[in-house]
């Protein structure tokens, strides 16, 4: 891109750019930019213009990157990142009357966080929380990006290129619909075998843990189904679909719900803050991290 281009070139464009070659759909693109397909082509026909080049073409049916768009994507990159940088310098400058903070989280996580993120906007009313709360799949993609300030998540990828704070317990517990026959009783996981299991789906953090804990009992559920929200797994537990695991954290509040008393239970989970290692947290993300640590008991 020559010097005149890219003074011509927009940050809308440069945004929707960004966006469609990370996702490589303008139709994702619009959705995540909460804006139109046809403004995203447009931005994306004058970026090309400015260029001079293409930045996308179609092989078959799929929307992949040119050479020039994958050099545009690296520009792109760094142009933001060192914004990011400057904002955080910023930031600095303010102390921490002011900022964003960029969070993101496992589904697990929203029970938790809203504890951590109300009194922590009242402490600090300038500062702009930005919380993205998705699977556990989406969130590593995030992180491989570098896309947050902080991530939280349950089990973290064994990557040495990652700095991992556990902060809080997150105790995994078998909930039951009230009612269950062996509710307030103490009983085993064999007492359990023809019972129908209700998982979170593959990958989850929580079902990591949990298929590790059953392989060491030997212990082999019904698995009925698998679900990828913990809001659809408690819905069908009470209506009498089978058993689940889930956060301690997710039954406190739900009507209809009961902890089962199973030998070997709860088990351990923690959520930890990862982060990229070398990463410079602004201002806003570390009064968040000691916020989060004199709030919660570790």
């Amino acid at each position: 891109m020559h010097r005149q281009a890219l003074i011509r070139a927009t940050h809308q464009q440069l945004l929707a750019f960004e966006t469609t070659a990370r996702l490589l759909s303008m139709t994702r693109a619009a959705e995540e930019l909460n804006t139109s397909q046809p403004t995203v082509s447009i931005q994306l026909r004058e970026l090309a213009g400015h260029v001079g080049l293409p930045l996308f073409e179609m092989q078959g049916r799929r929307l992949a990157l040119t050479e020039a768009g994958r050099e545009l994507q690296e520009t792109v990159r760094d142009i933001f990142a060192s914004w990011g940088r400057f904002e955080a310098r910023i930031s600095e400058l303010q102390g921490v009357r002011r900022g964003t903070l960029r969070l993101a989280a496992v589904t697990t996580a929203e029970y938790l966080l809203p504890q951590l993120l109300g009194p922590f906007c009242d402490a600090y009313p300038g500062i702009e929380v930005e919380l993205t709360v998705e699977n556990r799949r989406t969130i590593l993609e995030r992180l491989a990006q570098d896309r947050d300030d902080l991530t939280v998540i349950m089990v973290p990828p064994e990557d040495s290129r990652l700095r991992v704070l556990p902060f809080v317990d997150n105790p995994l517990v078998v909930i039951a619909a009230a009612g269950h026959r062996l509710a307030g009783k103490a009983c085993t996981l064999k007492q359990l075998q023809e019972e129908r299991w209700l998982l979170r789906e593959d990958g989850s953090g929580g079902r990591l843990i949990v298929e590790a804990h059953f392989t060491k009992e030997g212990f082999i559920p019904r698995v009925a189904m698998a679900l990828g929200s913990n809001e659809a797994i408690k819905h069908a537990v009470q209506g009498g679909l089978g058993l689940t695991v889930l956060s301690r954290h997710a039954l406190a509040g739900s009507a209809g719900l009961v902890e089962l008393k199973v030998k070997g239970f709860p088990l351990a989970g923690r959520f930890s803050f990862v982060m990229r290692e070398g990463r410079r947290l602004s201002p806003a993300a570390e009064a968040f991290l000691d916020f989060a640590r004199r709030s919660l008991p570790r």
